[in-house]
């Protein structure tokens, strides 16, 4: 006969107690790109029918390039984090789970670092 509740029993099973950390850093980061992606439209709608110099000179002000890049780093964040949970909740091999995670990974860290490097280029 046991005794254990079943709270007890479950605890310690199961969770790698990090689910809680993710899911408050995806609405986070979600909550962040509200005000910068109304920024970011607003930002390409009054640049829709200026020409290149015009748009380059734009991103040359500081305020839009700090901003670009951030909105770019938590964008690829945001993504990273979603394509990390379809991964694990849809790839059942282990292995082929790991090397996916580690694609994935690299993949957006490689893009958002190139991203934000061609802001700081027209920045500077």
């Amino acid at each position: 006969m046991n005794y254990r509740t079943p709270v007890k029993q479950a605890r310690g099973l199961g969770s790698a107690h990090e689910g809680a950390a993710h899911w408050w850093a995806q609405r986070v980061s979600a909550v962040a790109l509200i005000p910068l992606g109304l920024w970011f439209a607003v930002s390409v709608i009054g640049l829709l029918a200026a020409d290149y110099d015009t748009a380059v000179n734009w991103m040359s002000q500081p305020w839009n390039a700090v901003l670009m890049s951030i909105f770019l780093g938590v964008m690829f964040y945001h993504s990273w984090l979603g394509v990390q949970v379809v991964v694990e909740d849809y790839v059942h091999l282990e292995w082929l789970k790991l090397v996916t995670l580690f694609v994935v990974q690299f993949a957006h860290f490689l893009l958002a670092a190139y991203a934000i490097f061609v802001v700081l280029r027209l920045a500077f």
